[in-house]
């Protein structure tokens, strides 16, 4: 690792770090710990591409054509590495790589190092076998020691809000989704580590701790003492006693593992944010039976009646997927009476996206695309007539605002509700990392706007 050495020391001078990412707030994190990992290597991010020693496209495999867009990024990417003769790096992470590693080499031999989202601990290894000219730097394996074991305890400060990853991969094996073979199977972090990192953000400024997991309520770690096991109430409950957490919430969770212990929990800690992102994907049985899903319409509906029975003030959000193969009419029209009866705060929809390798990609009775198109449009109407609606609900209230950064215009100030919507204010720039009473004056249909109460103007 002569090469490799060389660059990160003290002589030298910083080595440009650009990042791209794609797809979810796990990769999102994932990105910043690669800019950790490589830190003493002498790289420090900038936000753009021309120049940069280094680019990294951290990929998602998650939508239809994720490679093709891939490649597209790759093409220009090339463009910029040849005008500076070849000494550009630049190296693929994330699920793409992990499932189309070997294509991307044979399509993009210029690439420098593919890397699978498990691995990413192991770049300065696989940039020094670049540098040694031995041909591109390959590593999408799943290795028997827990990534995270092996990153720095160092954590570049992510704000206000922080994100955390305590749990990857996922065993549910739904038809439609690729995450079992690009993350593996469900693997979760001992409490210790999450506890310590989690103290590390809150000492460098965040107020606000978002736990990340593929199933992240499927969480099952090591716990402080041996051969004791945590799951994810346990551990919310101890995040909860860090002075200077603020608040809590974590995503993206799963119907089959809203355990007893963690409704109760919505109720029984102050920090808990009154909002879960819960996807059921669809309304019909039928359909969900197909997904593979493992629970039915009223069993979701079960865990939503609990869940405000413990804490009234909860709102819910969703993921619903329209067009799965086989879907009829009548499984649609469920699909939009569920929407109806829970009535969410937001929700995500999509049109059905056929994944390589998915057991529903080979399925028959594909639906066509004008009719998945026109089942998305309706739904997203009535969920955009939801989402309306309980922003306008909150026009009269004060609630606690967590403000995290400056407005569009002069003497704005941004800050998330505890729905998370965005609600701006005229205030100082001091507001910043505090939590402060709002009074909602309007509402919009991504955002709010507010009035403080006097007494935090005046302090």
């Amino acid at each position: 690792m002569d090469e490799i050495l060389t660059i990160g020391s003290s002589k030298a001078a910083p080595r440009k770090l650009h990042v791209i990412t794609w797809g979810c707030q796990m990769n999102a994190y994932d990105s910043a710990r690669m800019e950790d990992v490589l830190a003493p290597l002498g790289y420090a991010p900038v936000d753009a591409p021309e120049g940069a020693d280094m680019i990294i496209l951290n990929t998602c495999h998650i939508r239809e054509r994720a490679a093709e867009k891939l490649f597209s990024k790759l093409g220009r990417l090339r463009e910029m590495k040849q005008a500076m003769d070849g000494r550009m790096m630049i190296v693929v992470a994330g699920c793409v790589a992990q499932a189309e590693g070997a294509e991307i080499i044979r399509r993009a031999p210029y690439v420098d190092v593919v890397v699978g989202p498990q691995a990413y601990h192991r770049l300065p290894e696989l940039i020094a076998q670049a540098h040694r000219k031995t041909g591109a730097a390959i590593d999408t394996d799943f290795p028997a020691e827990p990534k995270f074991d092996f990153l720095p305890n160092r954590v570049a400060p992510q704000g206000v809000v922080s994100y955390l990853t305590i749990q990857e991969g996922c065993d549910k094996f739904c038809s439609f989704c690729v995450v079992p073979y690009t993350r593996g199977a469900e693997a979760s972090r001992p409490a210790a580590s999450v506890i310590a990192e989690a103290s590390r953000m809150i000492a460098g400024g965040a107020r606000e701790i978002a736990l990340l997991g593929q199933n992240v309520n499927a969480y099952h770690g090591d716990g402080l003492r041996s051969g004791e096991t945590w799951d994810l109430t346990r551990l919310l409950h101890a995040l909860a006693e860090i002075p200077g957490v603020e608040r809590l919430r974590y995503t993206t969770s799963h119907p089959r593992d809203m355990t007893d212990g963690l409704i109760a929990a919505h109720g029984e800690i102050p920090q808990l944010l009154p909002f879960l992102h819960l996807p059921v994907q669809s309304g019909s049985d039928r359909i969900l039976a197909a997904m593979n899903r493992k629970h039915d319409v009223a069993d979701f509906h079960r865990i939503i009646d609990r869940l405000r029975a413990v804490r009234p003030d909860i709102a819910f959000s969703s993921d619903f997927i329209v067009g799965h193969p086989g879907e009829s009419d009548a499984d649609f029209a469920a699909t939009m009476a569920l929407v109806r009866q829970t009535n969410f705060a937001m929700a995500y929809s999509f049109t059905y996206s056929p994944r390589p390798g998915t057991p529903a990609a080979g399925a028959a009775n594909q639906v066509p695309k004008a009719t998945m198109d026109a089942r998305l449009q309706e739904l997203q109407a009535l969920l955009r007539l939801q989402q309306d609606e309980f922003n306008s609900a909150q026009i009269g209230r004060t609630m606690p605002v967590l403000f995290t950064n400056p407005g569009r215009h002069p003497g704005q100030i941004m800050g998330r509700s505890p729905y998370l919507q965005p609600v701006v204010v005229t205030g100082p720039a001091d507001l910043i990392g505090r939590v402060e009473t709002v009074t909602i004056d309007l509402a919009n249909t991504n955002s709010l706007l507010g009035t403080l109460k006097q007494e935090c103007v005046a302090a």
